[in-house]
């Protein structure tokens, strides 16, 4: 059985919440996002549509396209 995280079934704050909105800001991916506040990948997702916070990365071109030189 997998270990719970440590904030497993506590609310979250609203520091948390404020580092998940700026995670999300760098483009931290979701699971580092998870280790960082002690929250499954799951929570952070869920948190992030409650807070209208986009977790998709930005700057990325679609298709792993990148200019040739």
């Amino acid at each position: 059985m997998a270990k719970k995280p440590a904030n497993h079934g506590k609310s979250w704050t609203p520091a948390q919440e404020k580092q998940l909105k700026q995670l999300a800001k760098e483009n931290t991916p979701t699971p580092v996002i998870g280790l960082k506040l002690g929250r499954t990948e799951h929570a952070i997702r869920g948190k992030a549509v409650n807070l209208s916070v986009s977790l998709k990365p930005t700057n990325q071109s679609p298709y792993n396209r990148r200019k040739s030189k």
